[in-house]
């Protein structure tokens, strides 16, 4: 770290911590006590904040909520046996927070900042870091514009939080999912790469008439043509194709997620061959008629590895062969969370201890 925050911390007077249900922990509602706050103004950030959870006095008038500069990242802090707390590879999300800034035209956010933010919260609730398998405390940082201004310009504010909230998985079965053909989440040119607000706004109507119908996840494809894969709505997607780890190569319509990355490293790391390239509709199916795709997943902060059941596409099902006997996701999913969870050495340093 090349700067020390100077944090300052209101705690609150009482804690939820012992009204909440811990083995009935359903993503994304229900937050810890306290929150951090800062805000970006005349060319620097400042006024970093812990205070207890609760609503923000706003404008209406605020340029996030009328022309969208807005966007946020996911990560999430594990408790180890000994009772140590770590943040899964925070710089990471550093990195991909400021690439999503750059492209909405908002203000960097220096990394040491970012991570010391991290650290100074999860710490401040450690005691809401779930002890139980599978369970994590999730990390939730944000940016947006705040200028009272109804102009077409970007913010010369902004306002960075992190909320905390304990959660379960967030899939809790083999997913069935939709090949989208007729809706586009990103194009090229685009700023499907970044975690705009926008992104996830523009895919809930496809979405929602994707579950109406039995689905619990889309495929998204290419905008110009459908032929190609390019990520699932809430993970990055991989199949093993004919024994190799097979991904859709980033670019500016696919998030370059750190589950992902992490999943890539470890397959190379037991010799597994990988192949980061377009990855066409055509062939997926194929593979699996034929039985060379032995397995497909979503692979992302929050749904961790989500495998896959059967994917339709066009009306017609797909089946891959049973998830619960993949040798791979089940492999994958165990290395993974033993480093997390410290439960082996750290020998990639991905583990940040708080």
């Amino acid at each position: 770290m090349t700067e020390t925050l100077n944090i300052k911390v209101t705690k609150a007077t009482s804690s939820k911590l012992a009204g909440v249900d811990f083995d009935n922990l359903p993503f994304g509602k229900t937050f810890s006590d306290h929150m951090l706050t800062a805000d970006y103004a005349d060319g620097e950030w400042k006024n970093f904040e812990i205070l207890p959870f609760g609503d923000i006095g706003l404008s209406p008038a605020i340029s996030a909520l009328h022309y969208g500069q807005a966007f946020f990242e996911g990560l999430k802090a594990y408790k180890h046996a000994d009772g140590k707390i770590s943040v899964f590879r925070p710089e990471k999300n550093a990195a991909r927070f400021n690439k999503s800034a750059e492209r909405l035209c908002m203000p960097a956010l220096p990394e040491e900042f970012f991570i010391q933010s991290i650290a100074a919260i999860v710490d401040m609730d450690r005691n809401w870091v779930p002890t139980k398998e599978n369970y994590t405390l999730y990390i939730r940082p944000f940016m947006f514009a705040t200028d009272p201004y109804l102009g077409v310009a970007p913010s010369s504010t902004y306002k960075f939080m992190v909320l905390l909230g304990p959660t379960g998985p967030y899939f809790s079965k083999n997913l069935k999912v939709k090949i989208e053909t007729e809706y586009t989440r990103a194009s090229e040119g685009g700023f499907g790469f970044a975690k705009a607000a926008g992104n996830y706004g523009g895919s809930m109507l496809p979405a929602k008439k994707a579950m109406e119908q039995g689905f619990d996840q889309l495929i998204w494809t290419d905008a110009k043509t459908h032929e190609y894969v390019e990520e699932m709505g809430a993970a990055n997607v991989m199949f093993v194709i004919d024994g190799k780890l097979v991904t859709p190569s980033t670019r500016d319509t696919i998030l370059n997620g750190v589950t992902r990355e992490s999943i890539i490293q470890l397959a190379k790391d037991f010799g597994m061959e990988v192949e980061e390239r377009r990855v066409s509709v055509k062939e997926v199916l194929e593979a699996i008629a034929n039985g060379a795709c032995t397995d497909a997943f979503g692979a992302g902060t929050a749904a961790t590895i989500a495998q896959v059941a059967e994917i339709v596409h066009e009306g017609k099902t797909y089946t891959l062969p049973n998830p619960s006997e993949s040798v791979f996701a089940v492999k994958m999913r165990k290395a993974l969370d033993d480093i997390k969870y410290g439960r082996v050495e750290d020998v990639k340093g991905w583990n940040f201890v708080v």
